[in-house]
């Protein structure tokens, strides 16, 4: 048996999100699935690092799925070259150790958030970023950024409607860059609720406008309550940068 791992590159904006529906011509692993299926000949369940909301996108998510299939590694990328729809590529393909599994092998993420901070909105990159006109303090954005970073309980900063499971993640680290009118906010850490790095970003511009102090994140961690922190935003400036693995 032969564990293959993928690197994907997608445009989530056509997609109800990474994992499969019932409709599954409208996910990524939905599509995915029925790809790797034809060229294996085989019924294939796709193995994900995580899911992605509707909207957003990859540069480098990571799957991997185990075939008995024999066509060589070049023989399978050109047929995803070939089969794919041209929104989802993937852009690496290896064959790697059967113990090595997508989610549970992953030891940190990294996304990135990008905010269009300008007068006008721009009509051609609209589902690649969110666009806030408002003034924005940037010091106070980047204190926000350091408070959220560490290891805590982001459960007020989630989705989530209740776990069982632990809500502590460590967030290594939250970098702000500025290039013309986009802003990038670059996330990094050991792992994100559902709706987390949208929750957050949020939050760090609520800061920015002043509608929230920074103290307030000290708050919302002690509440654990969502309402307490800024709103989700939208999910096309969101893209999964990358998925980091300890040597296999």
């Amino acid at each position: 048996m032969r564990n293959i791992k993928l690197i994907i590159e997608y445009d989530g904006t056509r997609y109800q999100g990474w994992q499969r529906l019932g409709d599954s011509d409208k996910t990524i692993q939905g599509k995915l699935e029925k790809i790797v299926s034809q060229l294996t000949g085989e019924t294939i369940e796709l193995i994900g690092s995580g899911r992605t909301d509707a909207g957003t996108h990859a540069r480098g998510q990571v799957a991997n799925f185990k075939t008995n299939c024999n066509k060589s590694l070049e023989e399978m990328h050109h047929f995803f070259l070939t089969y794919l729809p041209k929104d989802i590529v993937v852009t690496s393909i290896d064959e790697v150790p059967e113990r090595f599994h997508a989610r549970y092998n992953a030891v940190s993420k990294q996304y990135s958030y990008y905010v269009r901070h300008a007068e006008l909105p721009s009509a051609f990159d609209r589902n690649y970023h969110f666009y806030v006109a408002e003034p924005l303090d940037w010091e106070a954005m980047t204190e926000a950024c350091l408070r959220l970073t560490g290891a805590h309980d982001f459960l007020g900063f989630s989705a989530l409607k209740k776990s069982k499971k632990s809500t502590v993640r460590t967030i290594e680290s939250i970098e702000m860059e500025k290039e013309e009118a986009m802003i990038r906010f670059v996330f990094r850490g050991d792992g994100f609720l559902y709706k987390m790095v949208r929750i957050m970003m949020g939050t760090i511009l609520a800061v920015g406008k002043g509608e929230m102090t920074v103290n307030q994140i000290d708050d919302i961690f002690q509440a654990k309550i969502r309402q307490a922190a800024g709103e989700t935003v939208p999910a096309q400036g969101l893209f999964l940068d990358g998925v980091f693995y300890e040597k296999n």
